[in-house]
């Protein structure tokens, strides 16, 4: 009886483990918006990581693919100095509940997959300036911002 119940609680450890492979996709819905000098603007942005890289004019929605690596975007426009943002990449709920119920094993596969993080849904790209944006941060309006030619 105790080496059926020790089979039953391995076989369910194991098909637990990597949860967030197996529930949330490789792929990310990113809201991208351009402003310059506070009106909307139609830039083309490159959205790069080290999975991959999407151009997109803004606005518009863009799938990328996840990844522990920061999402680092330019637009650019004519007669105008470019937009640069950095999206800060974090771990996803699910990357620690694999953790502290997996072992470690599926946040292996997830950190690789990248299926264990998350970027910022907004993507708010300020025209001639370096904008971070980072999920963690509950008010936006607070992350750094900077001008061309300064250093953030």
């Amino acid at each position: 009886m105790k080496v059926g119940m020790h089979v039953i609680a391995l076989t369910a450890a194991f098909f637990s483990v990597g949860c967030s492979t197996i529930t949330q996709s490789e792929g990310q819905s990113l809201a991208l918006t351009a402003t310059f000098e506070g009106k909307p603007v139609e830039p083309t942005c490159e959205l790069k990581n080290d999975k991959g890289s999407w151009e997109s004019k803004a606005p518009a929605n863009v799938t990328v693919r996840k990844s522990g690596e920061d999402l680092v975007v330019t637009c650019k426009k004519e007669g105008m100095p470019d937009g640069l943002l950095k999206a800060i990449s974090r771990a996803a709920g699910s990357m620690w509940g694999n953790i502290v119920f997996g072992g470690g094993i599926g946040a292996i596969i997830d950190h690789n997959k990248g299926t264990g993080y998350d970027y910022p849904d907004q993507l708010p790209v300020k025209m001639g300036e370096s904008v971070v944006v980072d999920k963690r941060q509950k008010d936006q309006t607070a992350q750094n911002s900077c001008s061309s030619g300064q250093e953030c």
